[in-house]
């Protein structure tokens, strides 16, 4: 499998941001990927900052969207993860990655589970908690399992994934630093962020990619002064080493070679799901033992 990674920031509207998203997917193409992976809600600012019932709006597109991207799938002949606003009915939103087949159709689609809210990520005000579980999502690359930012601190999550038969795990990310934090409480959050998914590829045995975007994008209700997004879009091998680090501040199209055959040989030399006791992990079920 060849995997292109489009890590990106907002260009000042959805349709300058969408020309750039397909400059680099055709670079992907002639760079021979046969699967390109998109950052979180790729479309469109972060919105997320503040809480406006205005950014509903952002949605109601939603169906054209999916044509859209539909149609760059087939076009350039390559398996898509796209993240967008899914509307699902008036006053009932989802953030959605679909996952589009080399011939545009709907491979299948992730809603995300972990839903955030803290300063300046109040996701609970415009997301429901997905409903469609945690499935890979079978393509013509292999089996998928798609999750979404939040969800990728989460080792249930990604081990779900992994016993369902994902051959890799793949996260579209939305994830920045506060240019007021010092630059020890910026190293600290990067490298939980980075650690927390290397944990996951060594646990499970897989490939696990990350798209974050870049740029700095302004908190519009002033309470905060914004998000710097910290790029650093990766793929980890299956006993966590890296084969991709990008940098912090560029666009960038990057294309990585993975053998899925791999982790089946790190399986036969760490096997961690032979030896997992689970008659004894009934208590994963609770919300906090007593």
């Amino acid at each position: 499998m060849k995997i292109a990674l489009i890590q990106q920031k907002f260009h000042n509207t959805k349709e300058e941001t969408i020309q750039k998203t397909c400059e680099f997917i055709a670079k992907a193409k002639k760079e021979g990927a046969n699967l390109v992976c998109l950052g979180e809600l790729h479309q469109s600012e972060y919105f997320c900052q503040s809480e406006d019932v205005a950014n509903f709006d952002l949605a109601k597109d939603y169906d054209e969207d999916v044509k859209f991207w539909a149609r760059v799938a087939k076009e350039n002949e390559v398996v898509l993860i796209t993240s967008l606003f899914e509307k699902r009915s008036a006053g009932l939103y989802h953030n959605t990655a679909v996952v589009f087949e080399k011939d545009g159709s709907i491979a299948g689609k992730y809603r995300k589970m972990h839903i955030p809210d803290d300063p300046c990520f109040y996701e609970k005000f415009y997301f429901t908690p997905g409903d469609l579980g945690f499935e890979p999502i079978d393509t013509s690359v292999g089996r998928l399992g798609v999750l979404i930012c939040w969800d990728q601190w989460y080792p249930e999550a990604a081990r779900i994934m992994a016993l369902k038969g994902a051959e890799i795990l793949i996260y579209p990310t939305a994830i920045g630093w506060f240019d007021e934090d010092s630059a020890e409480e910026k190293e600290r959050q990067l490298n939980a962020w980075l650690g927390i998914q290397k944990a996951h590829a060594i646990a499970n045995g897989l490939y696990v990619v990350a798209i974050n975007r870049v740029g700095f994008e302004k908190d519009k209700s002033g309470v905060q002064e914004g998000i710097r997004f910290w790029g650093n879009s990766f793929v980890y091998g299956p006993q966590g080493e890296e084969l991709f680090l990008a940098d912090k501040e560029s666009e960038l199209c990057a294309c990585v070679e993975l053998d899925l055959k791999r982790s089946e040989n790190v399986r036969r030399w760490w096997p961690f799901l032979r030896d997992r006791r689970i008659e004894f992990f009934g208590d994963l079920q609770k919300r906090y033992i007593d």
